[in-house]
């Protein structure tokens, strides 16, 4: 645990290894071979990041079917070969297409014109010499043909320019679409984990630059898999999307809520300081708490949930991996004083100690 803890925190180790455990449980008792692709499909499915894959899986074992090799090779197929790098992939082609279409429009408008410039030398050449009436007009009418030409073809480029300028743009709107769409957790349309971790690396760097403060919130639902496994995986998804616009409210401007993994959520405030900071983690606490989850297919009562909350501020010499693993020391004080409460780093010796205090005492 030292050792992993020099790159990742003990929590954050602890949770991957949980989903890598269980992961490799399904496997065996499903009779799977652990191969890459397989032992993927299930990690994620651990996870629960993927609520298309975890509704198809789930429907899988309630069915009674015995999973197998071939059915996990078609779900992951189906669920985790990239989706955003196949649209990408295809705007790129459509996009090379409308691309060598003007080239081809340009290259024959370019030798259309060469040879209206070739006319135009040739009959320059004819009417420096005597010429008769006859020929004069037979001249001006093969001038005539070949402006015409000309205009047809410099007509014929505008149409396909035009053309091609409403194809960018579409091509161009898709793909912002797909890139906006690869920097968000699919369930609860907040920032991803990529997107958090690209956040963090620009925040940092503002940071440095600026002097300004940042801090960051670590956020875990309280109990989550004890609910998600006594209400179902849709009732916790509802949780999970709960949590993500509570999150996601509460922040401002170039603050980024985003999903970290799992249950666990994040935000990442720039030019705020750890007072700042405290007020927001303190108000989705309460705004979490406040709301009375109700089952959606029968409007039973479930009760309300509760998360707990880490707070860090950012130090010169921090890296993110350094700033996440003290917001995470903090976010692991505040679930063994309890749950349901704020720990940001000029708290964390007092309640460790209380906490410690209380067990003792126990």
């Amino acid at each position: 645990m030292q050792g992993a803890g020099k790159s990742v925190s003990d929590h954050e180790f602890e949770r991957a290894m949980g989903y890598a455990n269980s992961a490799l449980g399904l496997l065996k008792k499903s009779g799977i071979p652990p191969y890459p692709q397989f032992y993927e499909l299930l990690y994620t499915y651990a996870t629960g990041v993927n609520p298309s894959l975890n509704n198809r899986i789930n429907a899988i074992f309630s069915s009674g079917h015995a999973p197998t090799t071939n059915l996990a090779e078609t779900l992951y197929e189906e669920f985790l070969k990239s989706d955003v790098n196949d649209r990408m992939s295809n705007v790129s082609e459509r996009m090379h297409v409308r691309i060598q279409a003007v080239h081809s429009a340009i290259d024959t408008a370019m030798t259309t014109a060469n040879s209206y410039s070739g006319s135009l030398q040739s009959a320059q050449g004819d009417l420096e010499r005597p010429i008769a009436p006859q020929d004069l007009k037979l001249l001006a009418a093969r001038l005539l043909a070949e402006t015409r030409r000309m205009q047809d073809t410099n007509r014929a480029l505008e149409q396909k320019l035009e053309a091609s300028r409403e194809d960018i743009s579409a091509l161009q709107r898709d793909l912002d679409d797909v890139r906006r769409e690869s920097m968000l957790d699919p369930l609860t349309k907040i920032a991803n984990r990529k997107s958090f971790d690209d956040g963090m690396r620009d925040a940092i760097a503002e940071a440095r630059q600026t002097n300004n403060p940042l801090c960051l919130v670590l956020v875990d639902i309280d109990h989550f898999k004890t609910f998600n496994d006594t209400f179902g995986h849709q009732t916790g998804d509802q949780v999970l999307r709960l949590v993500a616009m509570t999150l996601k409210s509460n922040t401002k401007g170039r603050d980024i809520a985003a999903r970290y993994g799992g249950e666990e959520f994040a935000a990442v405030l720039p030019s705020t300081d750890l007072k700042g900071a405290t007020i927001v983690a303190e108000n989705v606490r309460q705004a979490i708490h406040a709301k009375e989850l109700l089952k959606r297919s029968t409007n039973e009562k479930l009760g309300r949930i509760t998360a707990s909350f880490g707070v860090a501020i950012f130090n010169a010499d921090d890296s993110a991996t350094s700033l996440i693993e003290r917001a995470d020391r903090c976010l692991y004080a505040a679930k063994h004083a309890g749950r349901n409460r704020v720990v940001t780093e000029d708290t964390l010796a007092e309640v460790t100690e209380r906490t410690r205090a209380g067990v003792s005492a126990a």
